[in-house]
């Protein structure tokens, strides 16, 4: 089984949010190859591992700025709810919750791409908040 994450792809997926170096639970369910709620849902079930400083979730406004910067959208169809933004923290958190091999694989991959890019989780895009009159 192939679970190889090029660390280019990896640092496309790094943004800026609330002065935090971040990666979408989106992006993150796409590496580990799960659904986004599948995700979500193993998160919230262990949710006191993931305090404020290591997951967020995006507001309705943010997240729409954010993908207004992109040209292209890649960020999927119709949403019931905003996607959540992990920390390096927060991702390092999510393969025991997520407990499975590809998960732990993948976070080896992660991790070290993070950290070429500069500081943790640096290269990323940055996310600007909308300009208010």
């Amino acid at each position: 089984m192939q679970t190889a994450v090029d660390s280019n792809i990896i640092a496309q997926k790094i943004f800026l949010i609330h002065g935090q170096k971040v990666m979408l639970s989106t992006h993150l369910a796409e590496f580990y190859g799960v659904l986004p709620k599948v995700l979500i849902q193993a998160v919230k079930r262990k949710k006191q591992r993931f305090p404020s400083d290591f997951m967020f979730q995006l507001t309705k406004g943010e997240f729409a700025n954010l993908k207004s910067q992109f040209v292209t959208s890649s960020w999927g169809g119709l949403r019931r709810a905003n996607p959540y933004a992990f920390t390096e923290q927060g991702v390092a958190m999510l393969s025991s919750v997520l407990n499975s091999e590809r998960a732990i694989r993948i976070n080896i991959t992660i991790m070290p791409a993070c950290r070429q890019a500069g500081a943790p989780l640096l290269g990323s895009r940055k996310f600007y908040p909308p300009i208010k009159n």
